[in-house]
């Protein structure tokens, strides 16, 4: 089993995929990777030789911002438009939506699954009186 950057690639999957498991790493910058450094995207991780495997590592560790780095920054970026009191910080300080998406009828998994209209939601009595 492959280890980047403190995550364990699966070995079955083909390797442009298996790379997008690490955070900060989607399948655009997968593909952009693997070509850069002429590896074939097609094989498996466990087809992957070590040589192939250290360079794949390095390249990731050296020229990418991944994993715990990443998400520090975001954590960073997050707490520093909250300090400012600018309206997306608001919106993260509250757990809503900030990119301006329609809060009446969707983002129900933010808003905690309320149901605010009459009859959805409801418990059927067991038996009536």
């Amino acid at each position: 089993m492959v280890r980047i950057a403190g995550v364990n690639i699966p070995d079955g999957k083909r390797i442009d995929v298996s790379l997008t498991y690490i955070y900060g790493i989607g399948p655009a910058s997968s593909r952009k990777i693997l070509d850069e450094l002429g590896i074939d995207r097609s094989i498996r991780t466990k087809d992957l030789s070590s040589v192939d495997a250290n360079r794949l590592r390095e390249a990731i560790e050296k020229e990418h911002r991944v994993e715990g780095e990443l998400r520090h920054q975001v954590k960073m970026s997050i707490k520093r438009l909250r300090e400012i009191g600018c309206y997306r910080g608001s919106r993260h300080q509250k757990g809503l939506p900030a990119r301006g998406q329609r809060t009446k009828t969707n983002t129900r998994t933010v808003r905690g699954n309320v149901r605010r209209t009459m009859g959805s939601g409801r418990r059927k009595d067991a038996a009536k009186t």
